[in-house]
Order: C-alpha cells, then sequence, then structure tokens
C-alpha cells in the first residue's frame, strides 16, 4: 500500500476492458489500450481476465487493479464473484484484487463479510479493492479489513440512484469517513468530470469507458446529436 500510495495518490487510473460482445475485445488491443493510457499520463490500469492482464504487462509498468468479470446462476455478483477469481488474479500478478462488496446475494451463498473473511485468511498480505454501490456497504467493506473502497457499482445495483454522471456525493461521503483510500469510479466522462470527482477528496478515480471503449463513445456522441434533432435521424 505504501508503494500504491505514492504512485497513485492524486492520479488517473484507466479502466482498460472488452467483453466479449465488444468489437475490441482482445488482450492484445487492451494491451497497446494499456500503452496508450500510460503515454497520456495514467498512472495505473484496472484490467478484466488474467489473459488481459499478462498483455498489458508486457506493455506498461504500471499498478494493475485485476478483476475477473464471470457470471454465476442465481446472482447479480459477477466482479470477482469466488475464490476461484481471487486465486488467478493473484496467479496472475495482480497488484490490487478488486472484488464485488455489494450486499447483494452470491452465487455461493456466502455473505460479503464471510467471502473477505475467507480471502484474507488465504491471501493476508495482497491489496484487497471493494467495488461497492453505496456509503453503507462502503463503510461495511471498511469495517471487514479491506485496503481501498471504489464507488465503482453506484447506479449498477437496482437500490441506487441512476445517475448521468459520477456519484460525487457518495465519493464525498466516504472519502471523509473512512481511513483508507478511497476511489471515485463510475460514469466520468469528460475531464471537468474528473477534476471534480478528485475535488471531493479521493484518493485517486477510474476512468474507463470515456477513454478505451469507442463504441460507448460514439453512442454517447450519437445521442447527443439524435437529442438536439428532437429525435429525428
Amino acid at each position: 500500500m505504501d508503494q500504491l500510495n505514492q504512485s497513485l495518490k492524486g492520479h488517473l487510473i484507466v479502466s482498460c476492458q472488452a467483453l466479449p460482445d465488444e468489437p475490441l475485445h482482445s488482450s492484445f488491443i487492451m494491451g497497446r489500450m494499456a500503452r496508450a493510457a500510460a503515454e497520456g499520463g495514467a498512472k495505473g490500469i484496472r484490467a478484466n481476465t488474467c489473459e488481459d492482464i499478462a498483455e498489458i504487462r508486457k506493455n506498461v509498468d504500471l499498478p494493475i487493479i485485476g478483476i475477473i468479470k464471470r457470471d454465476y446462476p442465481n446472482s447479480g455478483v459477477y466482479i470477482t464473484p469466488t475464490m476461484k477469481e481471487v486465486d488467478d488474479l493473484v496467479a496472475a500478478g495482480s497488484d490490487v484484487v478488486a472484488l464485488d462488496c455489494t450486499m447483494r446475494k452470491r452465487g455461493d451463498g456466502k455473505t460479503i463479510n464471510q467471502f473477505i473473511e475467507e480471502i484474507r485468511a488465504k491471501y493476508p498480505d495482497i491489496v484487497l479493492m471493494a467495488d461497492i454501490s453505496n456509503y453503507e456497504e462502503g463503510v461495511n467493506a471498511w469495517k471487514c479489513g479491506v485496503d481501498i473502497v471504489g464507488t465503482t457499482m453506484s447506479g449498477y445495483t437496482d437500490y441506487t440512484p441512476k445517475l448521468d454522471g459520477p456519484d460525487y456525493e457518495l465519493m464525498r461521503r466516504l472519502a471523509a469517513d473512512l481511513d483508507i483510500p478511497v476511489i471515485g469510479e463510475g460514469k466520468i466522462h469528460s475531464p471537468e468530470q474528473a477534476v471534480e470527482a478528485l475535488n471531493t477528496g479521493v484518493w485517486a478515480i477510474v476512468v474507463g469507458g470515456a477513454i478505451t471503449r469507442p463504441l460507448e463513445i460514439a453512442g454517447r456522441f450519437m445521442k447527443a446529436i439524435e437529442e438536439s434533432r428532437g429525435g429525428r435521424s
């Protein structure tokens, strides 16, 4: 954590991800995305899958927040949902292992508190990041002993507000009340929003789609254009 504090505090982390149904789904491309992000000044990378992490390692010498997105039956939890994904991310050499720490039902039947306890027992020295959606989940994850809390899931659970932009209020509250680093993440679409997010007092920010997902970026442009025309194509 000391090394991460020195390298990431106050800086930009870029999420380099593309899911199988997206045009840029390729570990090779994600490696080049990470290189472009690093050359642009990013100080860290968030990556999905061990294959992407390995390729990104070939291209940049930056801390990597590793996740594995995997769906399990009867659960909405898909970011590093079980110990198998944690094992794989540790083996891949992730500097930080991030996982869904919402209070939603988990596919393995465990509570998030039980899951964090099991991870800590097996891997006492790894850096854990909690992806949460509201204030209570952030406080709970902190009390369970995670090292970093991120606002990643705000707006992506059915009990949090669906905002068009970042959840600044959640960032502000967690940054003020927790004595561990808080990362602002989620719907940061512009440099101005990035600055505003950092001004809430968070330790660092993660930006993904606004930088590394051209499909999403093009869609936002087209939506604005269509709305300006009153919905006419």
